[in-house]
This record gives C-alpha cells, structure tokens and sequence, in this order.
C-alpha cells in the first residue's frame, strides 16, 4: 500500500462539531457500493512496472473515464492529468467552520496476475463451504486454509472466477468513496464540511502518489481506503523501497568455456539461494517483522538483474537491508574474478505513522464512534 498523507493543523477543533441530530437526520439509504464494484473490476487497469510512463499502462485511464463520467452526472466538479488522476471536490453545506478532508483509492490493480477479462461472481449467502472458481477448478477458497471465510456466513462473498484477479486492491475503496460522495449529494441533510475524493494510478508499483498535485489537492488531511477487514484502521505501514542488482558475468562459447565462463544467471540464482530463509523473508516474518524480498529474475549469460523489494515499519533498516544483500552478492562473486554488479536503492514511500505521531488528532478523529 503507498499512503498519501497531508496534515494541515488549521481547523482541527471544530471538525466534529456537527451537532448531536446527526444520526437522526438521514433517510435509508440506497448504497451502490456493489454495484459499482461489479462495474469497475470489469475494467483491466493492470499497472506496468516495466514502463517508465505515467501511467504506467494507458489501459488505467479507461476507469479514469468511468468515474469521470459518474462524477458529471453526480453534478461533482473534478479535474484529471496526464497520469489518470482524479481530483474531485464536494463543497460544504455546514456553516459550521470544519477542516477539508479527502478520502483516496486507487485505480490501478497489481502485475502480479492478469487483469485481463475479468469475470465477478457473486456468491450469495455464503454458508462456509469451499468456493470453487469455475475458470480454473484449481483454484479453491476453503475455510480450512482461509478460516477468515467462517466470518462471512450469511453475506454475500465476490470472487473473480479463476484466471484473474478480482481487483478488489483497490476497486473497493474506490466504489467506496463514490458510493460516499453519492450518498452525500443524494441526502443533503447529512451535515458535512467541504470534502475531496483523490484517485491515483500506479500505486501497485510503487508511484501511487508520484504525480499528486498537492495544491490541487487543498486538503488539511485524509484517509485511505485500500482493503483490509471491515471497520479495520491502519495507522502505521511499512517504510518500502525498490533494489535491484545487475550481473555482469563473462561470455564464452559453451564449447571451449571451461575456466572462462561466468554465467550471469547462474550468479543471479546463487546470490537469491543465499538471502536469509527462516527470517527477512515474507515466508517467515509477520506483523511488523521487515523483509527482503527478490520479486524478479531475467537476463542472459552476460547480464542478469535481480529486482527486489524492501519493507520495514523502522525506516533505518532499509538501508541495513540494502547493505546485506550487497554484502552477499560480494561473497557470491568471490568465486567469480571475472565478473561485476552494481546496485540500484530507489526511494517507494514511508512509514505514515512518522508523521501521524506529530498529529494524533487525525487518528482519533477517524476512531471517533
């Protein structure tokens, strides 16, 4: 998850003072959460982390244009950029002086797994037996290795149908707050200050806030919507960057290479063979435990790069991380003179909890009952 985080003090006194009726004061509510849901997961937004464009797939922007779309009939003013963001604002209709919150998502869905023709199921009523996707019988989600699914008797549970991923990450929250945004159009008597939606592309690669115009944005703070349980909050995330390591091995013909070949491929396999197993590792770490993980192998004889991924809640340990696997890759060379590497540490985003310590009041106001 990349957080985007903006605190602006001003305000923050009057925020919840919207008086004690508020609950009284809506009629029921028609929610459209899933049906937009439904509608936007059908969209491939599948992110590119190959691609130096933003976004990083043109392919993202066609959400873009859905929720353009629903804006402008919703009577919401919005703005967008090159990279498929969205800005949109719903004015106050409090008197009361209140700060300008914005709620985030973001369109794009991980490379992980295709996003391609995307078939939503919904399986209505679930009673806490296996659910099997029809597209790949393979694939089973059964309590006994998902025991969280027993929490779900009685609702109604949306799958993707075996081949892709649903999208959910972040499909929801962005249904979410357009659900939110259309409540609060639909129900003006539901006393609110001016607040703001932001929609980002690339998030799932690491860039999910690369291009956000902060200005444009014109909040004093916000929230992310990006899964997790029901009524979960989350003020705190792991600090994360990217790190990759080239081989350069030496060339010989197959033939007549004995004590001259290094093969940078098989260099690449002996440095990930030699990162930590029982911990550092996503098999084997949980809660706030940090991690290095190698995400990406491809090269050839002469060149091979291995692409990794750092995490941790404490900041200062990325570096550590860095600096181990440099170190191994030092060590695996040693057995091959004729070859080199170099590294590459990119900055992807930070611990939010840095900063919300600084300004407890933007926890609590979410907590608020």
């Amino acid at each position: 998850m990349t957080p985007l985080l903006i605190i602006n003090t001003e305000n923050i006194p009057a925020f919840c003072n919207f008086g004690s009726n508020f609950a009284n004061k809506t009629k029921v509510m028609q929610y459209t959460v899933k049906e937009r849901f439904l509608k936007y997961v059908q969209v491939d937004t599948q992110a590119d982390p190959m691609s130096s464009s933003f976004p990083s797939s043109e392919k993202q922007k066609n959400l873009t244009a859905i929720i353009c779309d629903e804006l402008t009939k919703m009577n919401i003013p919005f703005t967008t950029n090159d990279a498929g963001y969205i800005y949109a604002k719903l004015a106050a209709n409090s008197t009361n002086k209140v700060p300008k919150i914005f709620f985030c998502a973001h369109l794009d869905t991980a490379p992980d797994c295709s996003g391609t023709n995307v078939k939503p199921i919904v399986h209505h009523n679930y009673q806490g037996q296996d659910i099997i996707l029809p597209d790949d019988k393979n694939v089973v989600l059964s309590p006994v290795h998902h025991p969280n699914l027993l929490d779900k008797k009685g609702h109604d549970i949306i799958t993707a149908s075996g081949l892709t991923l649903l999208g959910s990450d972040d499909k929801s929250g962005v249904a979410i707050i357009m659900d939110a945004l259309y409540q609060m159009t639909n129900n003006p008597e539901l006393p609110h200050g001016e607040v703001k939606a932001l929609f980002t592309t690339d998030e799932e690669i690491g860039k999910g806030v690369a291009k956000v115009d902060l200005q444009l944005l014109d909040a004093d703070f916000g929230y992310t919507l990006d899964s997790g349980d029901l009524g979960c909050f989350e003020d705190e995330n792991f600090s994360a960057n990217s790190f990759k390591v080239t081989i350069h091995g030496v060339s010989a013909h197959p033939g007549m290479a004995k004590g001259k070949m290094e093969n940078a491929i098989k260099i690449a396999s002996e440095i990930v063979s030699a990162l930590p197993k029982l911990c550092l590792s996503p098999e084997t770490t949980e809660d706030k435990e940090g991690f290095i993980h190698p995400t990406k192998i491809q090269g050839g004889l002469e060149s091979a790069t291995i692409d990794f991924i750092l995490r941790d809640f404490d900041t200062s340990k990325l570096d550590e991380y860095a600096q181990l696997i440099n170190e191994i890759t030092e060590h695996v060379l040693e057995n091959y003179p004729g070859s080199r590497y170099e590294s590459e540490s990119k900055y992807q985003y930070r611990n939010m909890k840095d900063i919300l310590i600084q300004h407890p009041h933007v926890s609590q106001i979410a907590l608020m009952p």
